[in-house]
């Protein structure tokens, strides 16, 4: 049976290999809506290739450009509402989400409103909205399926049968570009030092993300929604080899990994076909050619941005909204060459410290403390 796709994020990485999967199993997958942000060159290769039935852009102005250059066949719209039309399509078996940041909030609730399976490649919806989300899931019986290689291997190595013997989720984490840096060269990071990942083809956020590993404390408490596990039983491994994607131990000692190549379209690919598997023509791990696996103890010292997650995690409520909300603006103000790349933990703890958190709180709720994190980062950083 051939399943109706769309693809939130498109022209981003994860989206980009999203629609390589698509070419891998042609007949399978029908992909039915897209939705990038301004990228409107990317995107018309891409509706010319994949013939979608709805388009969304970020803004009117791109939105416009591209009704200019294609038919009227497809139905083009943009921003926020652009996205939430694209929850309505009729027939649609997965939604992809993988646009940039709190973005995929709320088209992740519009999603599991109309009962649509989530593939979720945005892990600030979780950080920011995991209590909403989950709860929303739970409410309409919608399975979230996640993207993410990491969580991807945890949902594999999860046995249902066996969830409340779960001891520990080994969440790990690649090191990024600086393991190895002094804290007095982590001080002199430029934008572009820290834009080369070792491992990962990623996009610019998430790749700053990564250098200072504040992407695994965002992930840190994406698992702790995804898998219903408290923030004691969550430990971050640094495994530079980036062969095993995460683990998980139970009680009796048995740790289950998931190995494979650093490549984002397999866990993309479990998703689309979960819960079978389907084989593919992608690079395959010889395990016989791998080198040493090693693993570390993360240094929440030199990378304070891992820490803080963690506490923004226990303390729970609105201050995972703060914690995402302050380094998004931060990576922005680093990538601009407003900050150092270690001003930004910095910058985070400092709003934190402004924030009293709130246990009970809704979407619009979300929305302001989003944007005053946001207009703060930006004041206390000048």
């Amino acid at each position: 049976m051939v399943k109706n796709l769309v693809i939130m994020g498109s022209t981003g990485s994860v989206g980009r290999q999203a629609l390589q999967v698509v070419d891998e199993f042609p007949q399978s997958y029908n992909v039915v809506g897209l939705a990038a942000g301004s990228n409107v060159d990317l995107l018309l290769h891409q509706i010319k290739q994949y013939q979608p039935q709805y388009v969304s852009v970020a803004s009117l102005e791109a939105a416009d450009r591209l009704k200019s250059q294609m038919g009227n066949n497809i139905k083009v719209c943009y921003g926020k509402d652009g996205l939430a039309q694209l929850t309505q399509i009729q027939d649609t078996d997965l939604i992809l989400i993988a646009v940039s940041g709190i973005n995929g909030l709320e088209p992740t609730l519009l999603a599991l409103d109309n009962k649509i399976p989530v593939a979720l490649a945005n892990k600030e919806t979780l950080v920011a909205g995991g209590q909403l989300v989950m709860k929303k899931a739970k409410e309409t019986g919608t399975p979230i399926i996640p993207v993410d290689s990491e969580h991807s291997a945890i949902f594999q190595c999860i046995e249902e049968s066996n969830r409340t013997a779960i001891d520990k989720i080994l969440l790990t984490a690649s090191g990024g570009p600086f393991l190895n840096h002094s804290l007095d060269e982590l001080a002199k990071v430029t934008p572009e030092q820290a834009l080369k990942h070792p491992k990962w083809n990623m996009g610019k956020k998430i790749t700053i993300d990564s250098a200072g590993l504040i992407n695994k404390g965002l992930e840190v408490i994406e698992a702790h929604w995804l898998f219903d596990v408290p923030y004691e039983k969550i430990q971050v491994v640094v495994h530079p080899q980036s062969i095993i994607h995460s683990m998980v131990e139970y009680g009796d000692g048995v740790i289950l990994a998931q190995l494979g190549m650093p490549d984002m379209r397999v866990p993309i690919q479990y998703a689309y076909t979960y819960p079978l598997r389907e084989s593919n023509t992608f690079p395959k791990m010889n395990i016989f050619a791998l080198e040493n696996l090693t693993f570390l103890q993360p240094d929440m010292e030199k990378f304070p941005g891992l820490k803080l997650a963690f506490e923004a995690g226990k303390i729970g409520g609105t201050m995972p909204i703060v914690y995402n909300a302050v380094n998004e603006k931060a990576v922005e103000l680093f990538l601009h060459k407003q900050i150092n790349f270690t001003n930004i933990p910095v910058l985070i703890e400092k709003v934190m410290s402004m924030h009293a958190s709130v246990e009970n709180f809704c979407l619009e709720d979300i929305r302001e403390i989003d944007q005053w994190a946001r207009v703060i980062a930006k004041q206390t950083a000048i």
